[in-house]
């Protein structure tokens, strides 16, 4: 059964890597290797032509810009804004305290379209539509962040924090000079899952930016396939999505050992 399981499991990667492996070798292809009808892998003659395309042809670079400025404050603003939240519904009691937590709870229970109509009626308001802050600000808050780091912090033992405390340490002292170090794999794992989702996102820049200075990667990656009339470039397009890619990858592969680590502590404490 233990080899079934390895089985399945490599096959099931294989199913996920195996279209971003054959897009990879597609953007070094030219459009009549692409149509020739031929399956390869290994692009003869190999060419970065669609790369220079898409670098010339379009302002990407300012696209993944704005993407990573967005991400990178997403992610430390959430992180933060998490771990402190996590932390006091963890270790201080206070008035409605689990009420709150169980309206965080609901929070995870509601679908993200139900909240765009009366986020972006806020951002209107608040005269954001069109500016960093309506792509950033939304997105400092999730309760499932809170709710991971909660859980985090209760895991714990309290005996370091008890120490620090009878030897003259206040209670924001105790927190990041004992409480975030030891949280540190829950603090990257969380990093990961909000760089990745808002790097990706599509429907909320889409909804709050109007004007090109503002665009965001994956808007376009959208607009950049539509600027194609009769024929689509497929190997620029694979380019592009190459491009799009990256930042996630190494953001992946950075954090991966305090993610994994995540998972085999949380594992271990149940």
């Amino acid at each position: 059964m233990k080899k079934l399981g390895y089985i399945i499991l490599i096959l099931g990667a294989i199913s996920m890597l195996l279209p971003f492996i054959y897009m990879f070798c597609l953007s070094f292809m030219t459009d009549l290797q692409i149509f020739s009808g031929n399956v390869s892998f290994f692009p003869a003659p190999f060419t970065i032509g669609n790369y220079k395309y898409v670098l010339t042809s379009s302002d990407i670079l300012k696209y993944f810009m704005n993407s990573m400025f967005v991400a990178i404050a997403t992610t430390i603003g959430q992180v933060i804004i998490s771990a402190m939240a996590g932390y006091a519904f963890a270790r201080y009691k206070f008035k409605y305290g689990e009420f709150l937590f169980i309206l965080v709870l609901v929070s995870m229970m509601i679908p993200p379209q139900v909240n765009i109509v009366p986020l972006f009626f806020i951002m209107k308001q608040f005269k954001w539509i069109d500016t960093y802050q309506a792509l950033i600000v939304p997105g400092l808050f999730g309760g499932f962040g809170v709710f991971m780091m909660r859980q985090w912090f209760k895991s714990m033992p309290e005996d370091m924090e008890s120490s620090a405390k009878i030897d003259g340490c206040n209670g924001f002292e105790v927190f990041y000079k004992i409480a975030l170090p030891l949280a540190l794999p829950a603090l990257v794992t969380l990093a990961i899952f909000t760089f990745i989702t808002t790097w990706n996102s599509f429907m909320w820049p889409l909804i709050v930016t109007n004007s090109d200075a503002m665009r965001t990667l994956p808007l376009a990656l959208a607009n950049f396939k539509g600027s194609f009339r009769e024929i689509t470039d497929w190997g620029a397009l694979c380019a592009y999505s190459v491009i799009c890619s990256i930042p996630v990858i190494i953001v992946f592969l950075a954090g991966r050992k305090y993610f994994i680590n995540d998972i085999l502590s949380g594992g271990i404490k149940e």
